[in-house]
């Protein structure tokens, strides 16, 4: 088969399309033909060294496909056993998933709902698991609730203001000029820019007394900010930590360095005398409890099957364009999910 492989630890051209031996399903595992692969902001943190638990070059980056069984291991009971060859499924796949084939546990592949197509498919799991994760699961959101979302205009961000509004959440989300517009048409009730407003004093304005949640993967100062607009009850998620890519889609160690440098450090005693909560969310770490994403996908795509959600896909790109995948968003040109399709 051919996948696109990092190389080396680099700017976008690093990814190079090479032939690598067939997967083959291993006990419990099914065997996937991949049609689309979801790019998310940890391939490309993957791709420059500076993802935790990302293997070391050369390896195949990607969290998610969508696509079709082709084979079921049988030899070993799973949460999944009524998965078949022909299904079309949308499947968590931890740095492999650039690559025309696929092997994952059957656990993690999640048989998609009439009607979705492939690319919606792919733009699903890691989006939308994590948004539902912070904002159902341990937000714990109500009706009538507030909640910044940075960068509300990409992939986590267009996903967490769809839920949001379907828990009928008062939506504060950050973006840059060129995609005010695209966040007011999303639904969001204030639409913050990033290069000109400080979001925490828009939040105060309109919430003198703070707000319920912050969702937050920037990191460095910005944690701190977000820590400020909480009142009481107030949760901050945090979920990334993109200050660490830097310019020209490198690593950037004297920025990442200064961002660690400018994290707060959340005493529990401080947490407990302002009643505000810090969550961490990493979906990747959510994999050892497969039947909570599989309760939690299952209301998604219910959601998505009434019509209450659905997944913006604003680019695509063939596998073998990969790296030009990468910059458009590293270039922050990208509204919703970036998507690459196999032939």
């Amino acid at each position: 088969m051919r996948a696109a492989v990092i190389r080396q630890y680099g700017p976008p051209n690093v990814l190079e399309m090479r032939d690598m031996p067939d997967p083959q399903p291993k006990s419990g595992e099914i065997l996937i033909r991949v049609k689309t692969i979801g790019v998310n902001f940890a391939d490309l943190l993957a791709r420059i060294g500076s993802y935790p638990s990302s293997p070391k070059p050369p390896f195949v980056p990607g969290l998610e496909v969508a696509g079709i069984v082709e084979r079921v291991d049988t030899s070993r009971a799973t949460d999944s056993d009524s998965l078949r060859p022909g299904d079309a499924v949308a499947a968590i796949c931890p740095f492999n998933a650039y690559a025309e084939w696929v092997t994952v546990p059957a656990q993690h592949a999640f048989r998609l709902p009439p009607g979705i197509t492939f690319d919606e498919a792919a733009a699903i799991p890691v989006n939308y698991l994590t948004a539902y994760h912070s904002i159902v699961t341990m937000g714990n959101m109500l009706p009538g609730d507030r909640i910044l979302i940075h960068s509300g205009a990409g992939g986590v961000g267009t996903a967490a203001i769809q839920l949001a509004k379907v828990r009928g959440l008062r939506i504060f989300a950050t973006g840059s000029p060129s995609k005010q517009d695209t966040l007011r048409k999303l639904g969001v009730d204030h639409a913050i820019d990033h290069d000109r407003d400080d979001f925490e004093q828009v939040v105060r304005k309109f919430a003198p007394e703070g707000i319920e949640m912050v969702m937050d993967a920037n990191g460095g100062r910005s944690f701190a900010k977000s820590y400020k607009c909480l009142g009481s009850t107030g949760r901050l998620v945090i979920y990334g930590f993109s200050v660490a890519s830097g310019a020209n889609a490198k690593r950037d160690l004297f920025g990442s360095a200064k961002a660690l440098l400018e994290t707060p450090r959340f005493h529990p005693l401080r947490l407990l005398s302002k009643n505000v909560s810090v969550i961490g969310v990493n979906l990747t770490g959510l994999l050892a409890r497969p039947a909570l994403l599989r309760s939690e996908m299952s209301d998604i795509f219910q959601l998505y099957t009434a019509g209450k959600i659905k997944p913006v896909v604003g680019k695509r790109f063939p596998l073998q364009e990969a790296a030009a995948a990468h910059q458009f968003i590293h270039d922050r040109k990208n509204i919703g999910k970036v998507i690459l399709w196999n032939k």
